[in-house]
C-alpha cells in the first residue's frame, strides 16, 4: 500500500503528521500535482470473465474496472453508471478559489493506494477564541473511486496549538457538499452550494466561544466522555477510549492548559478530536486520517459536537 510520505505534498508548515514533500507557498497547479502524487490519472477497463475452464472470456457489460495510468493498479469495480473525478480535477478545483477569494492550497494527496484523492486549503477565515487560541478555516475536496466516498466538498476548522480538525455546518445544517459519483460532478454548482460567505463561520466561532465560557465539573465530563463512547446496542463502553480522552481533557493534551480549554465545554471537545486525529488507533497514519475525515473518526466528532453544543443551547 503506498503510503502518505509517497503521496503528499504540503506548502508552509509541516503538517502534525510529519510526512509529505514540501512545497514553496503558492506553487503552480502542476508542481502541485508531481509533488502530491496525483500527476496520473483513473482509467477504465471492461469487466470479462471464464464461464467455465477453457471457455472464452465474456464481457460483463453491467461494471468496469478502475485503474491508475501510472502503474496498471486496480482500484476498483464499480457500475457503469459511475462517473470517475480525476485526482488532477481535485486540484483544479481551487484554481479561481486561490485566484478570487485569497484561498492558498496547503496539503493534498492520495489515500489507500489511490483510492481517494484530496487537498485541502485555508481560506480567508481565522479567529482567536480566547486569548492565543486560534482557529482556522480550511476548505476539503475529497473524492473516492471505490464507493465509499462521495466527492465531498466541506469546510473545516483546523485548531493552530494542536491541528485538531472539526467540521463546520453550512448554512443550511449539513456539514457537506456531496456528489454521488452517479452524476457528474460540477465545479461551479458545488462552489454555489458550499456558499463562500463568511456567515457559517461566524456562526461556527460563536458557538466556540460560547463552549469556551462553559464551564464543566469532573463528574460532567466523565459522563460526556462515557455516553459518547458507549454503544447502547451492545451495551457496551470503549473505557481505554474514555480513560484516553480524559487525560486528554485533564491537561496531557495540546493546548488543554489554555484558558480557552482546560476546565470547559471547549477543552472537552478538543479532548474528543484530538484523540480521533492523533490518539485512536489505526492501522496506518493514511487509515487515521481517512477516518477522521470521512470515516467512523469524523462521525464520532460530529457526535461529540452535537453533545458540546447540548450544553451551553
Amino acid at each position: 500500500m503506498a503510503h502518505l510520505i509517497e503521496t503528499m505534498a504540503y506548502a508552509n508548515e509541516t503538517p502534525w503528521h510529519g510526512l509529505g514533500n514540501q512545497l514553496s507557498a503558492k506553487s503552480p497547479i502542476s508542481v502541485w500535482a508531481k509533488q502530491a502524487g496525483m500527476e496520473w490519472q483513473i482509467q477504465e477497463s471492461p469487466v470479462y470473465f471464464m464461464p467455465s475452464e477453457g471457455a472464452a472470456h465474456l464481457p460483463f457489460d453491467e461494471q468496469k474496472v478502475l485503474y491508475r495510468s501510472d502503474t496498471g493498479a486496480a482500484l476498483s469495480v464499480v457500475s457503469q453508471r459511475f462517473r470517475v473525478v480525476q485526482p488532477r480535477d481535485v486540484l483544479e478545483f481551487y484554481r479561481d478559489l486561490t485566484k478570487a477569494h485569497g484561498f492558498t492550497l496547503e496539503t493534498a494527496g492520495v489515500l489507500k493506494g489511490g483510492r481517494k484523492v484530496w487537498a485541502l486549503a485555508k481560506t480567508n477565515m481565522s479567529a482567536n477564541i480566547k486569548g492565543n487560541d486560534t482557529m482556522n478555516g480550511y476548505l476539503l475536496l475529497a473524492t473516492g473511486c471505490d464507493g465509499t466516498l462521495a466527492t465531498t466538498a466541506q469546510f473545516t476548522s483546523i485548531r493552530v496549538v494542536c491541528n485538531n480538525t472539526l467540521a463546520i455546518a453550512l448554512k443550511d445544517g449539513n456539514a457537506a457538499v456531496k456528489v454521488p459519483h452517479s452524476t457528474t460532478f460540477d465545479p461551479k454548482a458545488v462552489k454555489g452550494q458550499l456558499g463562500l460567505s463568511s456567515a457559517s463561520w461566524d456562526e461556527f466561532i460563536y458557538q466556540m466561544k460560547k463552549l469556551s465560557e462553559r464551564k464543566v465539573k469532573a463528574a460532567e465530563a466523565e459522563a460526556f466522555v462515557s455516553a459518547l463512547l458507549t454503544d447502547p446496542a451492545a451495551k457496551f463502553t470503549n473505557e481505554r477510549a474514555v480513560k484516553k480522552v480524559l487525560e486528554l481533557y485533564s491537561g496531557h493534551g495540546r493546548g488543554a492548559e489554555l484558558s480557552s480549554a482546560k476546565g470547559t465545554a471547549f477543552g472537552l471537545l478538543n479532548a474528543v478530536t484530538e484523540f480521533v486525529d492523533h490518539e485512536r488507533r489505526a492501522r496506518s497514519t493514511d487509515y487515521r486520517l481517512d477516518s477522521a475525515w470521512f470515516g467512523m473518526g469524523a462521525n464520532l466528532k460530529k457526535e461529540a459536537f452535537c453533545q458540546a453544543i447540548s450544553l451551553i443551547s
